[in-house]
């Protein structure tokens, strides 16, 4: 796994990430120490094997050190946490995916 930078850009409610000038990101919402993650968008620019899950276990990463409960709203991001069972206990009671 490649270390990505990941920046939250809370004004526009995104997780960013950039790579050879191409903007990656994760929009979200946030409720009550939760976060929501709503749309994954990935320029077709980058084609790097990988990169989708790389960024989301980074996002995922940067949301549990700050203590805070994960939705995924996002089908691909929902999927992801299907296959990478290691981050059930992120989600809030309650919720199965």
């Amino acid at each position: 796994m490649t270390t990505l930078e990941i920046t939250d850009n809370s004004f526009l409610r995104q997780f960013e990430t950039t790579v050879n000038g191409h903007l990656a990101k994760i929009e979200y919402s946030s409720q009550e120490r939760k976060v929501f993650l709503t749309k994954l968008v990935i320029p077709e620019e980058i084609t790097k094997e990988g990169f989708k899950e790389d960024f989301i276990k980074a996002v995922l990463n940067e949301i549990q050190e700050s203590n805070l409960r994960v939705v995924p709203t996002s089908p691909q991001i929902a999927g992801f946490l299907r296959k990478n069972r290691q981050y059930k206990e992120m989600l809030p009671v309650g919720i199965r995916i």
